[in-house]
C-alpha cells in the first residue's frame, strides 16, 4: 500500500523542491460539493497526487474541497486529467497564479476537516445552493461603477492592507465566522441594492453570497473565481484593473503584484511598502510588513527583542519558547494583532 502521508522533513523537502530543475505551476481550486467518506476521499486524492509529484496543501470535508498545488510542468496535464475524473470536479475551475516562482510549496498535505472554510453557521435551513450570482471581471467592474453597488471584502486584515478593489468595504473581524454575522449588520438597510463579495480565490465570498441571501439581501453576487481569476482576465481581455495592489495568497510567496501601486507601509518605519514576512525569532514568527532596510537593521525581526533573542544561544532560544502557542501570529488576522510600530514605543 502506498504511502498516504509525507515522511521525510520539511527542511530536506524543500531543499529538494529547490534544486528542482523542471518548472512548477501554482493552481488553487475548491467545489461546495457532498462527500460521503472525506477520509476515503483524502487518501485517493493523495495516493494519486504524490505519484504525479504534486506539493500543496488541500483540506477535505463533507461539504467539498479546498487547494493550493504546486504541479510540475511534465504533470500538468495528468493532474488536470485525474482531477477532472472525480465526476463532481470534472471541469472545475483552476484559479493559476498570476505571479509565480514556482517554489510555493515543496509538500503534500492534505487533511481532512470539519468544514473547507470555517464559518460557524448552525443553521439547519442555510443551504449552499441557494447562493450568490457569478460575476467576471467585465461584469464586476460594471458594477462597480453602479453608484447602487456595495463591494464587500471577505478577506482578512492582512489581506485587505496590500491590496483590495476601490471603495472595497473592509469587515474588521479575526475571523470568517465573525465577518458573516458582522457584514450582514454592517449593510442593514442596504437590502435592495447590489452586494459583490470577493476574497481571493472564491471559497470564502461563494459561502458569504449564500449567507447574504439567507439573510434577506435581494441582489447578491460573487467574483467568480476570486482576486486570482479577476487578474487573469483583465490581462487576458486588457480590462482596466479596479483591484489596487497585491493579492495576499497562502503559500510561501505570500503575494502576487496585480497592480504596481503599493498602498500599505512598513510596521517598523512607516514607509510604502508591501511585503509580508515572518518574524526570524521562532518564538514569535509573526506575520508582518518590512522594507528592505528594516530587514536589514532587524535582521528580518519584527522587533528588537526578537533581534536580540536570535543572538542568543539555541538551547536559550528553545526555553524561551517552550510552551509558546505562535499560531495565531503566523497568519495575523487583526488590526489588534499588529505590533506597534517601533518608533511608537
Amino acid at each position: 500500500m502506498a504511502v498516504l502521508h509525507n515522511r521525510i522533513s520539511n527542511e530536506e523537502l524543500k531543499q529538494r523542491m529547490l534544486e528542482e530543475a523542471e518548472p512548477r505551476t501554482t493552481i488553487s481550486f475548491y467545489k461546495y460539493f457532498e462527500i460521503q467518506n472525506p477520509q476515503e476521499f483524502r487518501d485517493h486524492l493523495y495516493k494519486h497526487l504524490y505519484d504525479l509529484n504534486v506539493f500543496g496543501r488541500i483540506y477535505v470535508a463533507k461539504e467539498g474541497i479546498n487547494a493550493q498545488i504546486s504541479v510540475p510542468q511534465n504533470s500538468f496535464e495528468s493532474a488536470k486529467k485525474f482531477l477532472y475524473s472525480i465526476e463532481p470536479l470534472n471541469n472545475v475551475r483552476l484559479n493559476i497564479a498570476v505571479d509565480d516562482d514556482g517554489r510555493s510549496f515543496w509538500v503534500l498535505k492534505i487533511k481532512v476537516r470539519e468544514k473547507i472554510v470555517a464559518d460557524g453557521i448552525d443553521d439547519p435551513h442555510f443551504n449552499m445552493h441557494n447562493k450568490g450570482k457569478y460575476v467576471d471581471a467585465k461584469k464586476m467592474n460594471e458594477l462597480l461603477n453602479d453608484e447602487k453597488t456595495i463591494v464587500v471584502d471577505m478577506r482578512n486584515h492582512y489581506e485587505y492592507e496590500v491590496g483590495h478593489f476601490e471603495n472595497a468595504l473592509e469587515v474588521p473581524s479575526d475571523t470568517f465566522r465573525d465577518q458573516l454575522p458582522m457584514a450582514a449588520d454592517m449593510l442593514k438597510g442596504n437590502e435592495e441594492k447590489n452586494i459583490i463579495m470577493y476574497c481571493t480565490g472564491g471559497i470564502r465570498c461563494e459561502k458569504a453570497s449564500a449567507y447574504m441571501l439567507h439573510h434577506g439581501f435581494k441582489n447578491v453576487f460573487h467574483l467568480e473565481g476570486g482576486i486570482i481569476n479577476y487578474a487573469r482576465e483583465i490581462k487576458e481581455n486588457n480590462l482596466d484593473s479596479k483591484f489596487i495592489g497585491k493579492n495576499f495568497v497562502f503559500d510561501d510567496r505570500l503575494g502576487e503584484r496585480i497592480t504596481e501601486d503599493v498602498i500599505a507601509k512598513c510596521h517598523q518605519c512607516g514607509k510604502p511598502c508591501d511585503t509580508h514576512t515572518n518574524c526570524r525569532n521562532n518564538g514569535c514568527h509573526l506575520l508582518f510588513i518590512q522594507c528592505e532596510a528594516c530587514a536589514e537593521k532587524y535582521e528580518g525581526c519584527c522587533s528588537i527583542e526578537c533581534r536580540e533573542t536570535l543572538h542568543l544561544p539555541v538551547e536559550r532560544q528553545k526555553q524561551i519558547r517552550s510552551g509558546i502557542d505562535k499560531g495565531q501570529n503566523i497568519f495575523n488576522k487583526s488590526k489588534a494583532r499588529l505590533r506597534p510600530r517601533l518608533n511608537e514605543r
